[in-house]
């Protein structure tokens, strides 16, 4: 299994920021000791002429050349810099590079991503440019040009916030799904609408998480069923864990793992390639959102050796 990493290209941020920038290398250097079957390689950075098959070129402009106003500042969450936009770039290619290996190897991963936040035209929320959109119209184009056929593309965002930035680019495009289970009153406050959105309550715990995804994932086969998806981006967001600071879920590590199987495993049986990213984390220690994380990449190694034979022979 093959995974794409960006943390040589740290944004800087400001001393108490509450985004954990740290634990992109300390989930890393514990997949290389833990685990020796993952490769792990740098990711490539994500051109304009990429991000543009999502973003509109204004925007683009706007945080290449650094002229993001302060209001487009606050609402990434982040100041601009030089280290921003690179870092940007390779979170984007990561995923762009995890999507092309699992449609040739049937699972792959981004340590990094998920930003699902981040418009069209806007970023908000930490993201700026959203890795899973542009990944999903860049896999549909390359796809066509091989096979002169259309790719479908479902995204299951686990994340603990709804995902309103993928959902609005995709509204209207009906080769992608989009779903998403997430904290009801949780950011962002206004969301946008998915294909399937299922609001959980504060507090909601394993066993309440898990039936809600079931029901999810059996209503989204359901309405797929003529229109099968041929690769799934899957946001593994560490962020439900009852140990996450902005979660207000109470997930233990058992119930994000089961939660993991569970997808891994549904794409698995039906053949269908999936390209995962680790989306939000904000454990109240960091060594909780890494050991949540490092959880996901255990469980979908262990489905790439039961159902890579099967999913390779789909994907090519």
């Amino acid at each position: 299994m093959q995974a794409f990493y960006s943390d040589h290209f740290v944004l800087p941020v400001p001393t108490g920021h509450r985004f954990p920038m740290a634990k992109y290398a300390l989930l890393r250097d514990r997949l290389a000791t833990a685990l020796p079957e993952i490769g792990l390689h740098e990711a490539p950075a994500a051109s304009d002429g990429e991000l543009a098959l999502v973003h509109t070129p204004t925007y683009i402009e706007a945080v290449v050349s650094g002229q993001l106003t302060a209001a487009q500042q606050r609402e990434i969450g982040f100041p601009w810099s030089l280290a921003m936009v690179e870092r940007s770039r390779r979170s984007v290619g990561a995923t762009i590079a995890a999507a092309r290996c699992a449609l040739g190897d049937g699972i792959a991963a981004n340590l990094a991503g998920g930003t699902h936040h981040a418009h069209n035209d806007r970023g908000a929320g930490f993201c700026v440019f959203n890795d899973v959109a542009v990944a999903a119209r860049l896999m549909q184009a390359e796809w066509h040009r091989r096979h002169r056929s259309l790719l479908r593309v479902a995204v299951v965002d686990l994340d603990v916030h709804q995902g309103n930035g993928t959902a609005a680019i995709f509204s209207e495009d009906p080769t992608v799904f989009t779903l998403s289970l997430h904290g009801a009153k949780n950011f962002p406050f206004r969301k946008a609408a998915s294909d399937l959105d299922v609001d959980l309550p504060d507090g909601c715990d394993d066993v309440d998480y898990l039936a809600a995804l079931d029901n999810a994932l059996e209503v989204m086969w359901r309405r797929l069923r003529n229109e099968a998806p041929g690769l799934i981006f899957y946001l593994a967001g560490a962020d439900p864990h009852e140990g996450d600071r902005l979660g207000r879920l109470r997930l233990t590590f058992d119930g994000l793992a089961e939660r993991d199987r569970r997808v891994f495993e549904a794409a698995g049986k039906r053949g269908i390639p999936i390209a995962f990213v680790m989306a939000g984390g904000y454990g109240r220690e960091l060594g909780t959102t890494v050991q949540a994380q490092f959880n996901t990449f255990r469980s979908a190694l262990a489905a790439s050796q039961r159902w890579w034979p099967l999913v390779a022979r789909c994907a090519s």
